[in-house]
């Protein structure tokens, strides 16, 4: 096995779910070349990576013939699409190669938002079944990798800072705006500092919530990755939703309480093997109402976030500091 190609296009959590496989092929086949194709704005999810060759960006503005073109003359032993859509296929149907595709567990989940079947009990991780794509390898325990130049200067003043990610997506996976609010308050008056944090997409809600937080800190970046892991870092514990930072957070092995909505762990995206902590309500019919995410809630009540209270969560977060929860349905 000389040359392999992995193809994943996006996004930010998915990409770094797909680094448990890579490095996994690289420990089975060292001296393989392992180049990676993606879209573009998520370049820096791997720009350091060590175990890539190459990487492959393809521009959405452009058109893809000039890309398609290239990657055929690489002649690649294997192809591992872990994307698997409409898009990945078209750039990888005209190679000489072995393609292998992730198999997606489409109408199980489908099965699960529509009619409440559940036939994802075994919960096994995307990492897991991206690696079932590529049967050669077996997968390490070490979990998500993220690479880059990390900054040792620290502002923590002896206080434990908690960050807070309040963004998402999608409106159903993001714990309301003022439940941020209300658990910085209650974590600034307990002696914590808190930090908010996320993307070019949360400025917004960053700057309300953080107004309404006395003395927190507004960390959150212009779409900086870099600047933003780093913030992470120096946080000792996460407060986030079923988002990109999560599975960013996981990837830099800081500990961290996820709080799902809409969402289910069965569907494979909960924190992977790291220090953590998933918040969900599990008492309601309606849950899970979608796969990825809504931008309402179709029954106009929200209650599996409206459920879970800033004062429980504050509990859970203190018994998680102390080491002495786990994963908790409520």
């Amino acid at each position: 096995m000389n040359k392999i190609l992995i193809v994943r296009l996006s996004s930010l959590g998915d990409i770094l779910l797909t680094t448990p496989l890579l490095r996994s092929i690289k420990k089975k086949f060292p001296a393989a070349e392992i180049d990676f194709l993606l879209s573009r704005e998520y370049t820096d999810v791997i720009r350091f990576n060590p175990y890539i060759t190459s990487i492959l960006e393809l521009d959405k503005k452009k058109s893809p013939t000039g890309l398609i073109k290239e990657l055929s003359y690489k002649k690649y032993d294997v192809v591992i699409d872990l994307q698997n859509n409409i898009r990945s296929r078209r750039l990888t149907k005209s190679f000489n190669s072995r393609v292998v595709r992730f198999n997606k567990p489409s109408i199980k989940k489908l099965l699960l938002v529509k009619l409440k079947i559940n036939l994802l009990r075994a919960n096994k991780s995307i990492p897991e079944l991206y690696a079932e794509t590529f049967p050669e390898v077996q997968l390490d325990s070490e979990g998500l990798d993220f690479y880059f130049q990390e900054n040792s200067e620290t502002d923590k003043k002896g206080k434990k800072i908690v960050g807070l990610c309040p963004g998402a997506r999608h409106y159903t996976k993001m714990w309301p705006a003022q439940f941020y609010i209300d658990l910085g308050n209650k974590l600034v008056k307990n002696g914590y500092q808190v930090h908010l944090l996320g993307g070019g997409a949360d400025i917004k809600v960053c700057e309300s919530i953080s107004a309404e937080i006395k003395n927190s800190i507004n960390k959150c970046t212009d779409n900086n990755l870099f600047d933003t892991a780093g913030t992470i870092k120096e946080c000792d514990v996460i407060v986030c939703n079923d988002s990109g930072l999560m599975h960013l957070s996981a990837a830099l092995k800081i500990p961290l309480i996820t709080i799902f909505g809409s969402t289910v762990k069965e569907f494979g995206f909960s924190p992977y093997k790291t220090v953590s902590l998933v918040l969900e309500n599990n008492s309601l019919s309606c849950r899970p109402c979608t796969h990825i995410g809504r931008n309402n809630c179709p029954k106009k009540h929200f209650n599996c976030m409206n459920s879970i209270t800033p004062d429980f969560v504050f509990n859970q977060l203190q018994k998680f500091l102390r080491g002495t929860s786990n994963s908790v349905i409520i």
